[in-house]
């Protein structure tokens, strides 16, 4: 930039005759002297931008003022020579002066660059994490490498972390907020139901009252699709319509998975005879078909019924009306698939009552499973010998018998928090959303939906599908990993918290579970806290592992989900309802309002940015009695599950 440049002639303030020589004295033109600012709303933990410096705000400042200035001094000290000085003389005066400005100029502007660099490293060191010791990352969750990570973490020096990616300011702020707070005590309500009135309710599906189904219409035959829990919701689906047409019901088999390929079956994950045994009461359960019916070919006789058939949710009027007559005519009906085909109102009160009575009390897992639970239950309570409050119910009374026999020390249990990252491949190329991972996660979630979503594939060549952004902004994104701990830091977990991770195969690897290790280093997961020996019968079998994940997350302290739509968060709160006398709280995210806050990440400040976390998630946290038509397995607060005490 040049002070005295004449492109437009100034109104005469240097005479003609003198503007050659002046015009030789310049600040260089590619001087940039622009300052790094301070956000809007001036905070020391934002990151810097580039703005306009308040060197050039057109204040009497800067380098325009002091080539005014330095003009002004020259041709003040040109005026006061007599003017018959020699010429020769006034040439050699003039060249000294010009030299000395020059030198004093660039000095100048040397200094101010000095100053800027300084305070652009002060500011650019808050958005660094501040010291906290050698964090390690404990984490060995089953992962699926990926080639894009939304988040990298450069170690800047020794015991500081710089975390870039889209929320890696606000993930510097909650590091510095966590080492700054590993001393101060955590919120009241953090692991506590906010709502007293929940131990009104006790557990009461149990009961029953009618008489012993004979199943004499036929005989139902389920083929379950989908994970563990998907299975879970289709067997107690199974259940309620085989009392509904009276009808016997065969121990439900499971599809294999594309997805999950796991071959267990029914007997490999709950205890066969104690499902027929609790349910005798209530529908005749076989274990295989009749001899003179194994011969038939249900297909070709019109006997299978898959998902195309029977719409969501279908009310009992329609397995009355559709299914009956088929199950009448040919003796056997087979369901294919048969998910969530049963609504949950209208629905008459002993079956929604059975309903209960076959997810929270018929269905047990096997011991082997109940066994491994029950190590993993001992070492997160730091090898205590008094069991937790729903060890009973889900290891079993002779798994709790062994550790405090194991453990004689009358220790205080360890707490810990469960946390279901529910951020599998399939959970995230379904969601249609877009995670940070730029053009090649798009090439990669769009194959995985061509070969396991076709129909999605084809309704997004018909550009009709929202948009990934519009998606996020009205919930319907699960939480990434990064997005989970800034709320568990928001809410007021210290840094020593034990936080065990729940779910497999977390897309984009290891590498994506980097900020929640280092904020939280007490992180760990069934494949740490277990021996090589110890998981390896469960190993290939991905049912049998969630179903140790579904015990420790439903046995945990305080529990966290990232989806509240999932099936795993659904029954796993249900569950901790259902037997948790109001003791158990369970963190729901409100995804619509944290993607409003997450959204403003690049200005919020991390007070506001826990006040306002704080507030979403402590609506969703409160229990209250089922809605019409929502689930019983998620909401079992009400007359047909459990009865109130008051």
């Amino acid at each position: 930039m040049s002070l005295t440049s004449n492109t437009n002639k100034p109104h005469n303030l240097v005479p003609e005759s003198k503007q050659d020589q002046l015009t030789s004295i310049r600040i260089p033109d590619r001087v940039d002297l622009r300052a790094s600012p301070r956000s809007h709303q001036g905070s020391p933990n934002q990151s810097p931008r580039l703005a306009p410096s308040r060197f050039l705000n057109g204040e009497k400042s800067g380098a325009s003022f002091l080539g005014a200035e330095l003009l002004g001094k020259l041709w003040g000290d040109r005026k006061k020579k007599p003017k018959k000085m020699k010429r020769r003389g006034a040439k050699v005066w003039y060249q000294k002066k010009r030299v000395k400005g020059l030198v004093a100029v660039v000095a100048l502007v040397g200094l101010f660059f000095l100053v800027d660099w300084f305070m652009l490293l002060r500011l650019q060191d808050h958005r660094v994490g501040p010291p906290d010791g050698s964090s390690r990352n404990s984490s060995s969750v089953s992962v699926r490498p990926q080639p894009q990570t939304q988040l990298k973490v450069k170690k800047v020096s020794k015991g500081k972390k710089h975390y870039s990616g889209i929320y890696g300011r606000l993930l510097a702020l909650a590091a510095h907020a966590l080492a700054e707070g590993q001393n101060k005590r955590e919120p009241k309500d953090l692991w506590q139901e906010p709502v007293v009135p929940a131990s009104a309710w006790r557990p009461c599906a149990d009961q029953r009252n009618w008489e012993p189904d004979e199943g004499k219409n036929g005989y139902i035959m389920v083929t379950a699709n989908g994970g563990i829990n998907q299975q879970r919701v289709a067997i107690c689906n199974a259940v309620v319509v085989a009392r509904l047409l009276n009808a016997t019901l065969v121990v439900p088999k499971f599809m294999y998975s594309s997805v999950w390929k796991d071959a267990s079956q029914f007997s490999d994950i709950y205890q066969e005879e104690h499902f027929i045994k609790d349910l005798a009461p209530d529908v005749r359960l076989v274990k295989e078909l009749p001899e003179e019916l194994k011969s038939l070919d249900l297909e070709a006789i019109g006997s299978v019924v898959t998902d195309v058939d029977v719409m969501k949710e279908s009310k009992p009027s329609f397995y009355l009306k559709n299914i009956l007559p088929i199950l009448l005519q040919k003796r056997v009906v087979h369901f294919v698939g048969f998910g969530n085909r049963l609504a949950f109102d209208p629905i008459p009160f002993q079956l929604q009552r059975l309903r209960c009575r076959c997810n929270f009390h018929a269905l047990k897992f096997v011991p082997k499973i109940q066994e491994t639970a029950a190590l993993l239950l001992e070492r997160l309570h730091k090898h205590s010998a008094q069991p937790g409050l729903l060890d009973h119910y889900l290891v079993g009374p002779h798994a709790v018998s062994a550790i405090i026999a194991r453990n004689d020390r009358a220790t205080k249990p360890s707490r810990y928090m469960a946390l279901h990252l529910r951020f599998e491949i399939d959970m995230v190329a379904h969601s249609l959303c877009e995670f940070g991972g730029g053009e090649e996660e798009r090439r990669e979630l769009e194959a995985f939906r061509q070969i396991h979503f076709p129909a999605l594939t084809e309704l997004e060549k018909t550009g009709k599908l929202p948009s990934p952004s519009m998606l996020r902004s009205e919930g319907l994104c699960p939480l990434t990993p990064e997005e989970a701990v800034l709320m568990l830091a928001a809410l007021g977990f210290n840094r020593k918290t034990q936080i065990y991770v729940a779910g497999a195969q977390i897309y984009g690897g290891t590498s994506r579970l980097a900020a929640l290790s280092n904020l939280y280093p007490n992180l760990v997961t069934k494949e740490n806290l277990l021996s090589q020996t110890e998981i390896e019968p469960f190993m290939n079998f991905s049912s049998q592992l969630a179903a140790l994940d579904f015990i420790v997350c439903t046995a945990a302290d305080a529990f966290a989900m990232t989806d509240s739509g999932s099936q795993l968060s659904s029954l796993v709160s249900g569950y901790r309802i259902y037997y948790g006398g109001g003791r158990m709280p369970t963190i729901r995210p409100n995804k619509r309002r944290l993607a409003d806050i997450f959204v403003k990440n690049n200005t919020i400040e991390w007070k506001v940015f826990e006040q306002r976390v704080r507030k979403a998630v402590r609506q969703t946290k409160h229990v209250q009695s089922r809605p019409k038509g929502r689930s019983v397995y998620r909401y079992p607060r009400c007359k047909e599950c459990m009865c109130r005490t008051d």
